[in-house]
């Protein structure tokens, strides 16, 4: 492939990236422009949340995610938001500005954060237009999920298990490779490098997010400092549930398709 050549993949990759980041870039904004703007008598908080629901509809209405996406995201905001109060509760971060949609003190706008990771994954899905080999059978990746998943929650009690579910994922995942298409090219890459990758990226959002005051951890409470690089295996591990998810129902949906 000519310089040329490989600079316009990369273009275009970068345009079809952006555009599957919508989402997520719009709350940016939205926490960036709630920062400089103040409305009487509605709360921070409460006017992210506001924005964000309009921009869900909008972008249903408007094409850019489908209807089955949208139930995807769905589940991504209940996860999320179950993960946030509980989080909250246990005094990993916090949300200290006042907002009159605060339950257990998470503003429900926080559900979207997580709902705008699924959006990602459903819509660079689509415009990549991804595809798995290797993948393991369900028997190995929804337990794995799951115990990812709860390990966020049991951590605080028993033994973190994160480095052994990491272990766990690079043998279930080792054949896995990720095919992806850029205009006529076609593009691969192992399962566990696209989770490791992902990560490292919102967790360079999550410092842009909390600079932005969307939550605070407890040693940015004097001061706003660097998100801890030890969160990056976090949202790795997250990432990959969220991957997972998506990734049965797209084979679910293909079943249900086939047979019909």
């Amino acid at each position: 492939m000519s310089l040329k050549k490989a600079f316009g993949q990369l273009l275009y990759f970068g345009y079809l990236e952006a555009i599957s980041c919508i989402f997520p870039v719009f709350i940016f904004a939205a926490l960036g422009l709630s920062k400089l703007i103040t409305i009487p008598g509605l709360p921070r908080y409460d006017l992210l949340l506001l924005l964000c629901l309009c921009m869900q509809v909008w972008m249903v209405r408007s094409g850019l995610e489908t209807r089955d996406e949208l139930k995807v995201i769905t589940i991504f905001h209940l996860i999320g938001l179950a993960l946030e109060l509980f989080k909250v509760h246990m005094g990993s971060w916090s949300y200290n500005e006042e907002g009159y949609s605060k339950i257990g003190g998470v503003p429900l706008y926080s559900g979207f954060m997580y709902a705008s990771v699924a959006s990602y994954l459903c819509q660079a899905w689509r415009r990549l237009d991804v595809s798995i080999t290797g993948w393991p059978p369900a028997y190995l990746t929804v337990p794995i999920a799951a115990a990812i998943y709860l390990n966020f929650f049991t951590h605080h009690y028993v033994w973190d298990i994160r480095w052994v579910l990491t272990a766990a994922i690079f043998l279930v995942f080792w054949r896995s490779v990720v095919h992806f298409r850029v205009g006529a090219e076609h593009y691969r890459m192992p399962v566990a490098l696209s989770y490791l990758l992902i990560g490292f990226f919102i967790w360079l959002a999550e410092n842009i997010a909390t600079l932005l005051g969307a939550w605070q951890y407890p040693n940015q409470q004097a001061g706003w400092q660097l998100v801890h690089l030890s969160k990056i295996s976090s949202w790795f591990l997250l990432v990959i549930v969220s991957f997972i998810i998506v990734a049965q129902l797209k084979q679910l949906k293909s079943s249900l398709q086939t047979r019909a």
